[in-house]
């Protein structure tokens, strides 16, 4: 009987470890329109030879029977059977296939049988090009013969794409997520702050990467990624303001754009292109003077650049030593040795240095200058150490050292956190000023020539970003103007009042743009009051003489907060917004102002970034497409991973 062979018989349903499992020769019709192929591990679909329509057949010890085939066959929904027609008389009518069987079926139950999820090759599609993003893979990996033949071991049935498929592919997925960000972008209610990062290629083709930044409606401060643009000559006087101005154009920031600051080299022309990106459509921006040119990360890393090339020659000597030491076993073995004998108590670890990064060469002359004891009597212990550095020597890397640290620990706050304010890079800056130009009053001139060179760099860097760093200063309810007359009076002795003069006018100009500005549509937007009471409130500013002080000049008047170590200047300022309705707004545009266009990872490179050789192969929106995307999905993944992470605190806090 046909229906015989759709179950078990008593040999199949023995254990593995008495008898081998047979199937008897399947026998039944249906198999000449069908095959049968393995889906996935215990589980096997039987495909029509006509149309390629799956069906179930087997999962696991499961076996669905063949009456559901049978019914495809029989009542001719196989597009690819012939079937009767009424105007070829030609043709016989062709009778369907009737199952015969008499015998009754025996069922088997199965529990937790997981639902059966149809192929669908573009969401298979879909996948692979934020695979390809997310962990930047190459493009051509599709068409790689052994991509291809994983992918048709899981399933057979998956058409091969090409490289043109997923290259429109990543686009695609590009510009979907594009669409969430500015949607994100729209809601955004304070202006916009633009960092620049250049990137180089071995092509001389330029890479601008620009980011945004912005405090969002619930003050917390952000950044997005905006674009990767291409720039065939990043040397020229356009190069900034092309970028900047497609930025803005593409993005919808008209009047919405508060400062931009960069890390590349450019002149004085380039840097006043940008200017009237700032000032013409963006009424309120103070002329188009918050236009940093100097990144702290790289400005830092051209001082540490400075300081490596004052001592290269001592610097190569202890690198000589440490790689005689680190580059073999019995030598090391040896240090160890000898480090023990003398009880020198430095727990330091030598390693060499990467030469790119300026942090590696300063930590290896602190822990060189720590174990220089063993040095200076290694070559008793390890004859083949023959040259080891002199006492002047090591007092030359104690003062590089010197001169390094300050940098390091400040570079190390563009690490330790994720926002870095204006304000502490303002005590930096200062603190670097201060300690180079004590140096500067000293007598040793190998530590004279160092603190020169360095401060020329720092005062350009202060004539340039002080403003920006000041006004920060200003809107930190601990320090408001009086740390910005301390600090200067110590920055510039007799003309610390001209300069101190130059912060008083300039928040006080900002501040009556910020007033000229209209009021939004909606007042509850920033956490307005509509009560229907607003003309009393306009009745006691005139009865009380409010209006003769401006909301600036009562926020500057007030006493200083004290100085906790936790304060979230953010924070208050979200919570006194009502009292500073108008000051609230320029501060919270004033304290999104980066101070670093570097990414947090790169803040010690020596050089520039350099795009790969096979990105440049790419086309400029392909290579913008990956590198943003895959930005972008990495946020929501991170972002979808932390509101999990606060939804199982909840329900642990609530059964708790």
């Amino acid at each position: 009987m046909d229906t015989a062979i759709e179950v078990y018989n008593a040999t199949e349903m023995r254990s593995p470890e008495t008898q081998p499992i047979k199937r008897r020769k399947k026998k039944s019709k249906v198999w000449e329109h069908f095959t049968i192929e393995a889906v996935e591990p215990n589980s096997r679909r039987a495909f029509c030879k006509g149309c390629n329509q799956s069906f179930a057949y087997s999962n696991g010890p499961k076996v669905a029977g063949t009456s559901h085939l049978k019914r495809h066959i029989a009542k001719g929904t196989c597009p690819a059977l012939p079937h009767q027609t009424q105007d070829n008389d030609n043709n016989p009518p062709m009778t369907p296939y009737t199952p015969k069987s008499d015998t009754p079926r025996r069922r088997y139950r199965t529990q937790n049988t997981s639902p059966f999820v149809p192929f669908n090759q573009d969401k298979c599609r879909q996948e692979i090009a934020k695979m390809i993003i997310m962990h930047e893979y190459p493009l051509h990996m599709v068409e790689h013969p052994g991509f291809v033949s994983f992918v048709r071991s899981l399933q057979p049935h998956f058409d091969a794409v090409s490289f043109n498929n997923v290259q429109g592919d990543c686009v695609a997925t590009y510009l979907s997520e594009k669409q969430s960000v500015m949607k994100t972008l729209e809601e955004i209610p304070g202006r916009f702050c633009l960092t620049l990062d250049f990137w180089t290629s071995k092509l001389t083709l330029g890479y601008v990467f620009i980011t945004g930044h912005f405090i969002d409606s619930d003050w917390k401060i952000q950044k997005k990624l905006l674009n990767v643009l291409m720039e065939p000559y990043p040397e020229s006087d356009e190069a900034l303001s092309l970028a900047v101005a497609n930025c803005v154009s593409e993005w919808s920031l008209d009047g919405k754009l508060f400062s931009v600051a960069f890390n590349h080299l450019a002149s004085s022309t380039a840097v006043e292109n940008i200017r009237p990106l700032l000032c013409i459509k963006n009424p309120g921006i103070l002329d188009g003077q918050l236009v940093i040119g100097n990144c702290v990360a790289r400005t830092f890393s051209s001082l540490a650049k400075d300081v490596l090339e004052k001592g290269k020659d001592v610097i190569k000597k202890i690198r000589d030593s440490v790689k005689h030491v680190k580059t073999s076993e019995s030598h090391e073995e040896r240090f160890v040795e000898l480090k023990e004998q003398l009880q020198v108590p430095s727990d330091k670890v030598l390693s060499l240095d990467d030469q790119t990064q300026w942090n590696t060469t300063y930590k290896m002359l602190v822990a060189a200058s720590e174990l220089k004891e063993v040095f200076s009597c290694l070559d008793t212990a390890d004859p083949d150490y023959k040259k080891p550095p002199s006492a002047e020597d090591w007092r030359q890397v104690e003062a590089l050292c010197s001169f390094l640290k300050p940098l390091f620990e400040a570079a190390s706050t563009l690490l330790s956190t994720e926002n870095p304010s204006a304000v502490t890079f303002f005590h930096e800056v200062w603190k670097t000023q201060s300690d180079l130009s004590r140096a500067i009053a000293g007598e040793d001139p190998y530590v004279l020539g160092i603190a020169k060179t360095m401060k020329e760099k720092v005062d350009k860097y202060w004539r340039d970003c002080s403003l920006v760093l000041a006004m920060a200063v200003v809107m930190d309810p601990r320090f408001k103007m009086k740390l910005v007359e301390f600090s200067f009076s110590k920055i510039f002795g007799e003309d610390s009042g001209k300069n101190i003069k130059t912060v008083d006018d300039g928040i006080h100009e900002l501040f009556s743009e910020y007033m000229a500005l209209p009021s939004p549509l909606n007042p509850t937007s920033e956490g307005g009051k509509v009560d229907g009471l607003l003309d009393f409130d306009t009745y006691i500013m005139e009865t009380t003489g409010q209006n003769l002080k401006s909301e600036l000049d009562q926020y500057l008047d007030e006493t200083l907060l004290p100085r906790v170590q936790e304060f979230d200047v953010l924070d208050w300022w979200k919570q006194n917004k009502l009292k500073y309705p108008t000051l609230s707004k320029m501060a919270r545009d004033i304290l999104s102002i980066p101070v670093s266009a570097a990414a947090f990872d790169y803040v010690f490179d020596m050089e520039p970034r350099e795009m790969d050789e096979y990105k440049t192969s790419l086309r400029p929106e392909t290579v913008e497409a990956l590198i943003c995307a895959k930005e972008w999905l990495l946020e929501s993944v991170a972002s979808s991973s932390s509101a999990a992470a606060q939804t199982a605190n909840a329900i642990i806090k609530t059964e708790a």
